[in-house]
């Protein structure tokens, strides 16, 4: 934590990190990674739970039929990013609207994603899902 505060995150950060603080140390980056599947899989099992479904009039938006089960093992994990991306363009869209801040400022690179994705197979596995995780980039 005194790294993070003591020093400048590193130029683009973003590419690899799910916040600047996950860049400051492996650890940190693991609870980041882990903290921020939480709150996807909280928030879709909440839009699953409510009946939440987007139907845009625009061909180029997001739509989201019923969010998939975050929670059921072996989940589609790219369901999963694909329903995320829709729910969270909605939330900004409609902060926006009303001259908030984004709900969900951030931006989910491929690396981040498939940060992600070791946490969900992680999960998975040890709910009787998947076989086993592969460590990203390798």
């Amino acid at each position: 934590m005194n790294q993070h505060y003591q020093n400048v995150p590193p130029e683009h950060w973003e590419l690899n990190f799910t916040s600047a603080y996950a860049s400051a140390h492996p650890w940190e980056d693991w609870a980041e990674c882990w903290a921020h599947f939480l709150h996807m899989t909280d928030a879709l099992e909440t839009a699953r739970a409510t009946g939440v479904m987007l139907k845009p009039r625009q061909p180029d938006e997001p739509t989201l039929n019923r969010p998939v089960d975050p929670l059921k093992p072996n989940a589609d994990f790219d369901r999963m990013i694909d329903d995320w991306m829709a729910l969270t363009y909605v939330l900004n869209n409609l902060n926006r609207g009303l001259g908030l801040q984004d709900s969900y400022p951030f931006v989910l690179s491929a690396a981040v994603i498939e940060k992600l994705r070791f946490v969900h197979d992680t999960v998975s596995v040890n709910r009787g899902g998947i076989q086993s995780p592969q460590s990203p980039g390798g």
